[in-house]
């Protein structure tokens, strides 16, 4: 007698929800298939996320030194056409560009697509720092140069550090979004979170159980970073307070 039927003798409300459940994700072993998803996801997410910073960090630097300095001005024309570019195209058309014309010839495709939601991702960034930037007093530009610093170095050490108080929540916000769209991942074949449902949904015919499951997850991923935002933002109010 399999441990589904077991479920179904014992009787009671819940017995063919219970025995559904076990038929769906532990015979074969398909829960694993939904762990795998939610590694790849959280690699996804974080990977992306890291580079997107990088990214973002460069371009708004570029853009905000170019207002003083012609010699950027071409580097700042570049970096309005990554911005136009990448937030004109759709990310999934961007995610199968990267996967089948870029690195086609790529074997492992979570790299690709960290690659791929990095580069999205960068194009959002870079404007959420610039607005961190443009936030902190003109005053401090001039200050580090009269301290004999070049405007670089003035801002890496001075500006940067203050600009990231004011970034820090639209960064989270940055990183939820981040996360619910790597569920298109599955387009370039990756196991990530939403594919994994759809693998199981497929296999078994229970889209209730396996949707809901994966909806559940990613709801709760994201009320746990909206609670780590929360507590952000309350700490950084009571520090503007002091």
């Amino acid at each position: 007698m399999t441990l589904s039927s077991l479920f179904l003798a014992a009787g009671g409300p819940f017995a063919a929800w219970f025995a559904k459940l076990h038929e769906t994700f532990i015979v074969n072993d398909r829960y694993k298939l939904l762990i795998e998803g939610f590694r790849n996801t959280i690699i996804l997410t974080l990977g992306a996320l890291a580079i997107g910073l990088v990214i973002g960090t460069i371009v708004a630097v570029i853009k905000y030194l170019a207002e003083d300095a012609p010699s950027l001005r071409w580097a700042a024309f570049l970096c309005d056409v990554y911005l136009t570019v990448i937030r004109g195209v759709p990310m999934v058309v961007q995610l199968l560009i990267f996967y089948y014309i870029i690195f086609s010839h790529a074997k492992d495709g979570i790299p690709v697509a960290i690659v791929a939601f990095g580069v999205n991702s960068g194009a959002y960034m870079a404007e959420l720092i610039r607005s961190g930037i443009n936030a902190v007093d003109s005053g401090q530009m001039e200050a580090g140069r009269s301290l004999g610093m070049n405007r670089l170095q003035t801002m890496r050490v001075i500006i940067l550090p203050q600009a990231i108080r004011y970034i820090l929540p639209a960064i989270f916000n940055e990183l939820i979004a981040l996360l619910k769209e790597t569920s298109i991942a599955g387009y370039v074949a990756e196991i990530d979170l939403t594919r994994a449902g759809n693998l199981i949904r497929n296999n078994t015919y229970d889209a209730i159980n396996t949707l809901f499951l994966v909806a559940l997850v990613y709801l709760t991923m994201v009320i746990i970073l909206e609670q780590i935002l929360k507590k952000l933002e309350r700490r950084l109010r009571k520090g503007d307070k002091r």
